[in-house]
């Protein structure tokens, strides 16, 4: 029986996913020990010690976050011949084989009878003598590649008891390194690869047991619940053991315990058959090399700020290695009592997943998932996102040609199943925040030294100030005793000459009368009088000279006095000049602790708000970007329930309470200073932010009473991310509900720059959301005429280009606005002209999607034709432009009553269209 091909199919991501090796690698059947053979044929016995009837828990992993895009992979499945045991050897010695493999071709022929055969591909068959090493780079070791890729992985046995499933995949080789199972070898292949400081690995082991989920780690936890996320469908195990491994040993005896704790009993096809299906799950961790070069080094310098705040990548993986119990036979087992009870539900469960197996490969509407919790947990392995390979073992003797049969089908089945291969990768805020906290602690350490250092050196700065004006003052002060002192004495010293002078000019006065005697009276009087003169003359000289010596002195003391008075003032500047700058220091200080509490605020709002805030608004973005199929409102109705984020619809009282924090700790004037902030990623989180807020109508007015529509416009003019572009249009959209913003945005010229965004854009998102503010726009009465003369008419006709639904049904809804707004007006008697929309050349477009398939657009079309043919100036351009057929048909076959209504109406009250459909004939009743 022919098949598929046997190559592998599975697909690659350029840059992400490792392409698959060779099948070809290490299969030398020659090299194999002969030591397999006798240990293959004893039905592949228990890696290590004796197996024990327990229970047990495992942890699961949390769901992975959603991809944008995966990569097709089909199930890859190989085929392993188990060699003749002895007892086969024994009872078939006369019989052949009845399987003959082709390694080769990738061909198996099962034999029917002696003269006839069915062939069978896979994707590789692997014979008795292959070794446990080729097994595993065949099967396994493309799967772990894609896992290290950041891909989740599935490698799991298939086949009747006894053929080597547990051998295959749980060896742990003790005895004979070369006999390591795939679970050994994968795991040696990860620590090979990851960094143990910057990566984890966790382990999880655990049985199904008679639809029981038991932890194989910690056997007192026996009934282990699976839990489904809601939104993705990840299937997990919150109540199990999850043990993170450094090595290869520590693995090794987690192995030994659980297979201690599986249930295992002796039948007639193996002595120690496996009860239970045992599935290990391994979780890998891995950081994104580069993904943080721009976070500063935790052991490097520290006086530099943190530049930014994004977080390094990592990607998230799950290995999943499933060693299912064997199907069998009850009359060929010989179960019975309680063994036959394991296996009824052994068989039930491979009935279920062979179910589910046949569901996906005829690609039939429902698969029966939930049909046993082996296919519950199976779930992403088939079907799903995992890149899974299947190893069917078979054994080769005729007795059991029925059992061989059913598992090589189950194999082809397998083979027609798709996978879609997604990547699992995140942002690590735990070690952002670490580092940050780290860098937080070292910039508050710094700036403590530099604090005390500064306070240090304005002490000092203080103290001598103080001590050089005491030292000036008292110098000076001893400099003027000084000269007082000084002054004085040269003044006593001149009043004593004086004296002096004037107590030797007496006495030489009269010893001159004694010894002249008594001359001539007349002489005498006259020499007395001129000696007289002459002395008093000499005397006057003689002190008017002393005068003059005490006046220079004088001078002198006072200009020193003075000059010491200048000093004493400049001292004085000099400590007023100390206290300005010891103010100055003190300022600055205050600053500088302000500085200090606003980086710590800034720290901790945006590492515990804004960056988990962004992040929801991310996936609030994909969930609009894939909600385009949405019924869009008619008339006038509001975008909002297009633009605000199913996020804050859902989410219900918790995200208000997160945006109620945000107000509180960050507030909305911080919020929008981000939207100018350098980093772009800032920048982007912030009109994320900003574009939630917006969704809120209790938000709208303060974020334009705070300049958040400025800002906002302003990210459209001089931005060139699209991202931003799309996220502040959107905001815009929800700001353009309410009347008074609608002129706030005219004013500011936001009609030019929606235009010129839609000009530039090429995202269909982006268009629909700059549609969408337009649409908002054209229903405002009072600024049609300045809509339309600054382009709004011409960029909304100009974005229909684009051909993507949701843009059109935004374009629509606009047409829908104006035409409504300016019957308003015909009817009003405001407007006596031609639409607006016809003289720009809406009307073809108009006519052409009247009819569209998309009901939301030909809803909108359907009441803008009924508007516009309300005014009996447009009649005459809509009827030589085929607008009045449409409205025939809208009359009659329109789904909803009130637009039919409508349009019948306008045929009815329009001269025009009444002379038309009566020169047609035509009956639109």
């Amino acid at each position: 029986m022919a098949n598929t091909g046997g190559g592998y199919r599975n697909g690659t991501q350029k840059g992400a996913l490792k392409v698959d090796r060779p099948l070809s690698l290490n299969s030398n059947p020659k090299s194999t020990s002969s030591s397999f053979k006798s240990k293959l044929s004893s039905a592949a016995p228990a890696a290590s010690g004796v197996r024990r009837s327990s229970t047990g828990s495992l942890g699961g992993s949390t769901g992975a976050s959603k991809d944008d895009a995966g990569v097709p992979g089909r199930v890859r499945v190989a085929v392993r011949l188990r060699p003749r045991n002895a007892e086969e050897s024994v009872a078939d010695a006369d019989f052949a084989d009845c399987v003959e493999l082709q390694p080769e071709l990738k061909r198996l022929k099962l034999r029917r009878n002696n003269w006839d055969s069915d062939t069978y591909e896979f994707d590789e068959v692997l014979t008795e003598f292959a070794s446990q090493k080729r097994v595993y780079e065949v099967v396994a070791k493309p799967v772990v590649e894609s896992v290290l890729d950041g891909y989740n992985g599935t490698v799991m046995a298939y086949g009747q008891t006894g053929t080597g499933k547990t051998y295959t995949l749980g060896r742990l080789g003790e005895e004979d390194t070369a006999a390591r199972g795939i679970m050994v070898r994968a795991l040696e292949d990860i620590f090979a690869e990851i960094s143990p400081d910057i990566d984890s690995v966790s382990v999880s082991y655990l049985q199904l047991y008679m639809e029981t989920i038991q932890d194989l780690l910690d056997p007192t936890n026996d009934n282990i619940s699976i839990m489904e996320d809601p939104k993705t469908g990840d299937v997990s195990l919150p109540g199990a053991t999850l043990v993170e491994i450094r090595n290869q040993q520590s693995f090794l005896e987690l192995l030994r315990l659980g297979e201690a704790h599986r249930f295992a009993a002796n039948t007639k096809l193996n002595t120690e058959s496996s009860r239970s299906h045992a599935i290990l799950m391994v979780h890998v961790k891995r950081s994104v090399k580069g993904s943080d070069s721009a976070l500063s080094s935790e052991n490097g310098n520290t006086s530099h700020m943190v530049k930014t705040l994004k977080p390094p990548v990592v990607r998230k993986a799950k290995l999943v290695v499933v060693d299912l119990a064997g199907s069998e036979r009850i009359d060929k087992s010989g179960s019975e009592g309680h063994t036959l009870e394991e296996a009824k539900s052994i068989n039930l469960s491979l009935s279920a997943l062979g179910k589910c197996i046949n569901a996906l490969a005829e690609n039939s509407a429902h698969v029966p998932v939930r049909d046993s919790k082996l296919t519950r947990l199976l779930r992403d392995s088939f079907g799903g996102t995992a890149r899974t390979s299947l190893v069917v073992t078979i054994g080769p003797s005729p007795r059991h040609r029925g059992e061989t049969t059913s598992t090589i089908m189950f194999g082809q089945r397998a083979m027609k199943v798709e996978n879609m291969l997604k990547i699992k990768e995140e942002f690590d805020y735990k070690s952002l925040s670490r580092r940050l906290d780290i860098q937080l602690d070292k910039l508050i350490a710094e700036h403590e030294r530099q604090q005390k250092a500064f306070q240090d050196e304005v002490e000092r700065i203080t103290i001598e100030a103080q001590k050089s004006i005491s030292e000036a003052e008292r110098n000076h002060a001893d400099e003027l005793e000084k000269e007082r002192l000084k002054y004085q004495k040269e003044h006593m010293e001149s009043m004593k000459k004086l004296e002096e002078q004037w107590v030797k000019d007496q006495q030489k006065h009269d010893s001159e009368r004694t010894t002249t005697g008594l001359k001539d009276d007349s002489l005498d009087k006259m020499s007395s009088r001129e000696v007289a003169a002459v002395s008093a003359a000499e005397e006057v000289a003689e002190v008017k000279k002393l005068l003059h010596n005490e006046t220079l002195l004088r001078q002198a003391s006072e200009e020193e006095i003075n000059n010491l008075r200048n000093q004493v003032v400049q001292w004085k500047k000099s400590e007023a000049a100390g206290n300005s700058e010891i103010l100055r220091l003190r300022k600055l200080l205050e600053n500088e602790a302000h500085q200090k509490q606003k980086l710590e605020e800034e720290i901790g709002i945006l590492q515990s708000q804004l960056l988990q805030l962004s992040f929801e608004a991310d996936e609030t973005r994909r969930r609009l970007d894939g909600g385009g199929t949405e019924k869009v409102p008619g008339g006038l109705d509001s975008l909002i329930s297009q633009v605000r984020p199913p996020l804050l619809k859902d989410s219900g009282d918790g995200e208000k309470a997160s945006i109620a924090k945000l107000f509180e700790q960050v507030g909305l004037q911080k919020i929008l200073s981000l939207l100018e902030s350098e980093d772009g990623d800032v920048r982007i989180h912030a009109v994320k932010v900003v574009a939630n807020l917006a969704a809120e109508e209790a938000n709208q007015e303060r974020i334009v009473e705070a300049g958040g529509l400025t800002s906002l416009l302003m990210l459209l003019k001089s931005s060139v991310d699209e991202t931003i572009h799309r996220v502040a249009a959107g905001a815009i959209a929800n700001l353009a509900m309410n009347e008074t913003n609608q002129e706030l945005i005219m004013a500011e010229g936001g009609i030019n720059l929606l235009s010129m965004t839609a000009a530039n854009a090429e995202d269909p998102q982006t268009l629909r959301m700059v549609a969408g503010a337009i649409a908002n726009l054209c229903g405002n009465d009072k600024l049609q005429m300045m809509l339309r003369g600054e382009g709004g008419i011409k960029a909304l006709l100009g974005m229909v280009k684009c051909r993507h639904p949701d843009v059109l049904a935004q374009v629509a809804r606009g047409i829908a606005n104006f035409a409504k707004c300016e019957s308003r007006a015909s009817t009003q008697g405001t407007k006596t002209g031609k639409s607006l929309l016809i003289e720009d050349g809406a009307l073809p477009w108009i006519v052409q999607n009247a009819n569209n398939d998309a009901s939301p657009i030909r809803r909108h079309i359907e009441l803008a034709l009924c508007h516009l043919a309300q005014h009996e100036v447009n009649a005459k351009d809509m009827i030589s432009g085929g607008a009045l057929w449409e409205l025939v048909r809208i009359s009659r076959d329109c789904s909803r009553e009130d637009i039919r209504t409508l349009a019948r109406r306008t045929l009815t009250s329009s001269p025009s269209f009444q002379a038309e459909l009566k020169r047609l004939r035509i009956d639109y009743g």
